[in-house]
């Protein structure tokens, strides 16, 4: 099978007629008219408008892009952007004292969200340094164990985050 080139034009039984804007090992990124950007398998069912010519590297940029970025991630202590969960945004922590003469202590909850990240990513950090070392598997073993329990203990504030992929994740039972 012969992969159409960016800037092929496509009509698409499903969305419509719409322009090829990036391909991968195994969908079509097509922009259509009518449905605005779209992902379909190679063998979908369309109709070739105009093909375009040039051979199609089937490792996109986007692929490419998110590769470098897992990497960056994995090795270094550089922060990810990690989105606030909508309902907590512009939000704040209020620390009430049992002691009614004292004063509350209020923190913007977007700081505290932003401490928490970066306990999260500094965890990360330590866990691929301790991979990495030049300590013994059994080492390696018990310092990971302890990272894991960090993890479980943090998971109560899973709830802040916008998406789950971001939550800590504890020790799962079996």
């Amino acid at each position: 099978m012969k992969l159409l080139g960016i800037g092929s034009r496509i009509n698409h039984t499903e969305y419509g007629k719409g322009v090829v804007t990036n391909v991968t090992s195994q969908h079509y990124w097509v922009t259509f008219i009518d449905n605005g950007l779209e992902t379909i398998d190679l063998d979908s069912e369309f109709e070739i408008i105009e093909a375009a010519d040039g051979d199609v590297d089937t490792v996109s940029f986007f692929d490419i892009e998110s590769s470098l970025v897992s990497i960056l991630k994995k090795w270094s202590d550089i922060s990810e952007i990690v989105p606030i969960a909508d309902k907590f945004k512009g939000g704040k922590l209020i620390l009430e004292p049992a002691d009614t003469s004292l004063k509350s202590y209020e923190l913007p909850i977007d700081t505290f969200f932003h401490k928490i990240t970066m306990v999260r990513d500094r965890l990360r950090v330590m866990e691929q340094r301790i991979n990495s070392s030049d300590l013994d598997e059994q080492g390696k073993n018990d310092l990971q164990q302890y990272i894991t329990r960090i993890y479980g203990s943090l998971t109560s504030f899973n709830i802040l985050f916008k998406s789950k992929s971001h939550n800590f994740v504890g020790q799962r039972s079996k």
